[in-house]
């Protein structure tokens, strides 16, 4: 089966609460782009992201609002500024490495929450059946072109009724595919 790749580029998640001590008392995300995925968009709001060595300055915080702020960089991001990010499913956050977040109303520091996305592809259910996945499965696959073709190993399948079918990668997983945009899933 073949699906639609995207590149998630560095973004951060907060709370409601992380929301106005960055931009205010009672502000509220402003929507600057909708993403492919139902409900979910890159906001116009901006953040730094401060690591020990250096930071990331203008980084978008994607809504809506979460139960936990989480910080999702490639690992070239991470350890240009210091941070040794683990490899995580979004939301998987315990003990992973903290920052700081700066806004134009003031600063939160996170204990934790700073990670390299996990590879995955999104899946409605009727997609998962066609391609005889279910979630959680771990699968294969195939993708770039113009001498870049490469496999990705470890790819999660997330299935559910709120999701549109797409993979998505890393900047630096992007670039290694040289910016492939389609890929074939590879079962066993």
């Amino acid at each position: 089966m073949k699906v639609l790749v995207e590149t998630s580029a560095r973004h951060v998640h907060v709370t409601q609460e992380h929301l106005e001590a960055l931009f205010g008392k009672g502000f509220e995300l402003t929507v600057k782009k909708e993403l492919s995925q139902p409900g979910q968009f890159a906001s116009n709001e901006r953040v730094t992201v401060v690591g020990p060595k250096k930071e990331l300055a203008n980084v978008s915080i994607l809504g809506p609002v979460r139960s936990a702020s989480q910080v999702e960089l490639s690992l070239t991001d991470a350890r240009s500024i210091g941070i040794a990010a683990p490899v995580r499913e979004s939301g998987d956050i315990a003990g992973s490495a903290g920052c700081k977040l700066v806004g134009p109303a003031g600063e939160v520091e996170l204990t934790e929450g700073v990670i390299a996305a996990k590879r995955h592809i999104h899946m409605t259910p009727a997609d998962a059946e066609k391609a005889g996945v279910k979630d959680k499965d771990v699968v294969k696959v195939s993708c770039g072109g113009n001498d870049r073709k490469l496999v990705f190993d470890d790819v999660v399948i997330r299935v559910s009724e709120k999701f549109a079918t797409a993979m998505h990668i890393d900047t630096d997983e992007s670039n290694a595919a040289g910016g492939a945009n389609e890929g074939e899933i590879i079962l066993g």
